[in-house]
C-alpha cells in the first residue's frame, strides 16, 4: 500500500432521499462511494470517497470476459438513540479476502477497508433509515480491470463499496417460505468456487430459481453436486433444521459459503445451551424425520433476511409441510435476538456490533 490516507470528495448535488416506507431492496443508492485501485507496480492505492457515479471501463476489461470478481453484503443499523451500528464487518472483509484467494485477486488491507467503509457511512449517515426493519445495505466488491483477452489473473483491480437504504425484507413479519429441492441443476462441488462469494455462483443459480418460482416456490434448496442427496444451501442462505430437539446444519465441506449469520446463529444456540451440530444432512433424512414427527423447524440464515423460516419442502412429487406452515418458536426467538443485537435494542454479549463515529464529518 503506497498511500493509506482516505481522500474525500463531497457530492455537491445531493439526491432526494426516499421515505422509509418507500424503500425497496437494492433500488436506491447513497450520495457517495468508496473506491481504491490496484496495480502490480503500486499494490492497493489511492483509497478515496467520491460522489456516487458510473464507472468507466474498457470493453476488454477481464471482469467482463472471465468473471474475476468477488463481493460481500452487510448492513448498518440506526438505533433508537440515533447511533449507527455495523454487524461483524470485520468478518465480511475477512471472508472477502478468502474469496480473493480462490479467485486469484490480491489481498487488501482489511483494517483500511474498514476505515473506508466507516468514512463512507460517516459522510452518508443521513441515508441510514430510522424505521423498524430498515437498514443501510452495504455492498463491497472487487472487479478485474486489466484490458486483455486471455485467461490469466488480471494485473489491475478496483475495490468499490456502494450502499443502499433498504426496507424490511418481510413486509408483514417473518413468514415461512416454500422451498423447491433441486434435482437437476448443481450449484457447486468441492474444489469449485462454492466457498467464494463470486458472481458466477449466483448467475449459475438463476435457471433453477426461475423454475422454482414458476412452481410457486420462493427459494431453491441445493443438494450436493456429486451424489445429489446431501443438503447444501437454500438459495443465497445457509440452512438449519431442528430435529428432535437438536439443531443441525450442513457442515462446511468446500462447496458451501461460510455464512456470517450462520456462524452467529451457531454461537447463539451454544450460548443458550441448545444442542447444535454441523454434519452431513441427507434430504431423505429430513423427509423421514418429518414422517416420524421429529422435524420441528427449518430455516435459512443470511444477511438480507436474517432468519427465513421454511414452511414447506417440495422434492419432485413429494411434499412436506412444517409446523403447520407457521413460524417456529426457535426461528422467531433467533430472529428477535439477532435483530435486537443488530439494532442495539438488546445487549450484545458477543461484541458483534461496531459503532460508527458520526459526530464529525471529515
Amino acid at each position: 500500500m503506497t498511500n493509506n490516507t482516505i481522500e474525500v470528495t463531497l457530492n455537491g448535488d445531493k439526491k432526494q432521499k426516499p421515505q422509509d416506507k418507500e424503500l425497496q431492496f437494492g433500488k436506491t443508492f447513497t450520495d457517495h462511494m468508496f473506491i481504491m485501485d490496484y496495480s502490480e507496480e503500486q499494490g492497493w492505492h489511492d483509497p478515496r470517497v467520491i460522489p456516487y457515479q458510473p464507472i468507466s471501463l474498457d470493453p476488454a476489461c477481464m471482469v467482463f470476459h472471465y468473471g474475476q470478481t468477488v463481493f460481500e453484503g452487510l448492513k448498518a443499523y440506526r438505533t433508537k438513540d440515533n447511533r449507527i451500528l455495523l454487524f461483524r464487518p470485520e468478518k465480511n472483509f475477512e471472508r472477502l479476502n478468502q474469496s480473493n484467494d480462490r479467485m486469484c485477486i490480491p489481498h487488501f488491507d482489511e483494517e483500511l477497508a474498514l476505515q473506508g467503509l466507516e468514512k463512507l457511512i460517516e459522510i452518508d449517515k443521513d441515508w441510514v433509515p430510522q424505521s423498524e426493519g430498515t437498514s443501510l445495505y452495504i455492498r463491497p466488491f472487487i472487479i478485474a480491470t486489466e484490458p486483455f483477452l486471455g485467461v490469466h489473473p488480471s494485473d489491475r483491480y478496483q475495490f468499490i463499496i456502494i450502499a443502499s437504504p433498504v426496507g424490511a425484507y418481510y413486509k408483514e413479519g417473518i413468514n415461512p417460505v416454500k422451498i423447491a429441492v433441486e434435482n437437476e441443476y448443481v450449484r457447486a462441488v468441492k474444489g469449485g468456487t462454492g466457498t467464494a462469494k463470486t458472481g458466477g455462483n449466483y448467475s449459475s443459480s438463476l435457471k433453477a430459481q426461475e423454475v422454482a418460482n414458476e412452481s410457486g416456490c420462493s427459494q431453491v434448496l441445493w443438494l450436493d453436486g456429486v451424489e445429489r442427496k446431501y443438503v447444501e444451501e437454500v438459495g443465497a442462505m445457509n440452512v438449519f433444521f431442528k430435529i428432535n430437539g437438536e439443531v443441525v446444519t450442513p457442515i462446511l465441506n468446500g462447496s458451501i459459503l461460510p455464512g456470517i449469520t450462520r456462524a452467529s446463529i451457531i454461537e447463539l444456540l451454544k450460548h443458550w445451551n441448545i444442542p447444535v451440530s454441523e454434519r452431513r444432512v441427507a434430504m431423505e433424512e429430513i423427509f423421514e424425520a418429518h414422517a416420524n414427527g421429529k422435524l420441528e423447524e427449518a430455516f435459512g440464515t443470511g444477511t438480507a433476511a436474517v432468519i427465513s423460516p421454511i414452511g414447506e419442502f417440495v422434492w419432485g412429487s413429494r411434499k412436506i409441510v412444517l409446523n403447520e406452515g407457521k413460524t417456529g418458536e426457535l426461528s422467531q426467538k433467533l430472529y428477535d435476538t439477532l435483530t435486537g443485537i443488530q439494532n442495539g435494542i438488546i445487549d450484545d454479549p458477543f461484541n458483534w456490533v461496531r459503532e460508527v463515529e458520526t459526530h464529525t464529518l471529515v
